[in-house]
């Protein structure tokens, strides 16, 4: 039977604007208590208002899929392998960002089918953009107060490349990566899922992440970039797959419009020195 994803787009586009709209309330607030969690990540009422809202959300929405957020992640495997679909949710992405008061934060809600996301929404709560996609429908971005635009991935150049990066996690081997280019490469640091976003709307050629991420900072947006004819993979170029393993780390990923023998030689060469370490 055909699956039908994008009838659950407006719903779920409703849902990370309303948890948007609670995240904002924190954000205006003259301060507000910062937690740890066991992995030293940061945590704020913020993070934990946009989860409540999302996961009772969507239990109503389809309760026939469970939801695995961020904040309530410690499920474990032996349960998890059983789902065939399952939302994947990152409630408030980049809160080190949102702790920075910067804007570089996202709500993450995707949808997972046979380990692959199939319905994907980025929504930017600072500044009311969504970018949003489902299997076999493209994707797409939306402004406050105007119509969706379709979004493209662009045609990726031999030299000159427009690479996207964090802003708050640097390595030797991005370094290494970027130094590798060449010097005309050129680098905008940002936040969150947003660096996936700017490969699918053809803003950027690449995004190399050569560090740790979770599985709900990219399910979303690799629906978003795939459905806008661009990839997220493995340093070995096969896409990312969710739910495969105990761990919810994901390995180090690249994202791209498509494959040239100019960025994947180097690529190659930080592969090949990340695995001699």
């Amino acid at each position: 039977m055909e699956q039908h994803y994008e009838l659950l787009l407006d719903d779920v586009i409703a849902l990370a604007h309303e948890a948007s709209e609670a995240i904002l309330q924190v954000y205006a607030s003259d301060d507000f208590a910062v937690q740890e969690k066991h992995d030293e990540s940061p945590l704020t009422l913020a993070d934990q208002a946009s989860h409540h809202i999302i996961v009772e959300g969507l239990q109503k929405l389809t309760p026939e899929y469970p939801v695995l957020s961020e904040e309530d992640a410690s499920l474990p495997f032996a349960k998890r392998q059983q789902w065939d679909s399952y939302w994947l949710v990152d409630p408030l992405d980049g809160t080190k960002e949102f702790i920075k008061r910067n804007g570089e934060f996202t709500v993450n809600i995707a949808l997972i089918k046979h380990h692959q996301p199939v319905l994907g929404v980025v929504y930017v709560p600072v500044s009311g953009v969504v970018y949003y996609a489902a299997e076999g429908t493209g994707s797409y971005k939306r402004q406050p107060h105007q119509a969706s635009e379709a979004i493209r991935v662009r045609t990726c150049p031999d030299a000159g490349f427009k690479l996207t990066g964090s802003r708050s996690h640097g390595s030797e081997a991005l370094q290494q990566f970027i130094a590798c280019l060449g010097d005309d490469t050129e680098v905008t640091s940002i936040g969150s899922s947003l660096k996936i976003c700017l490969v699918a709307e053809g803003k950027a050629d690449l995004y190399p992440r050569l560090g740790l991420t979770s599985e709900w900072d990219t399910a979303a947006a690799q629906c978003v970039v795939e459905q806008a004819g661009g990839h997220l993979t493995g340093l070995d170029l096969h896409a990312l797959r969710y739910n495969t393993k105990d761990s919810l780390l994901n390995p180090f990923f690249i994202v791209f419009s498509e494959v040239n023998s100019a960025w994947s030689r180097c690529l190659h060469s930080v592969r090949e020195q990340l695995e001699n370490q």
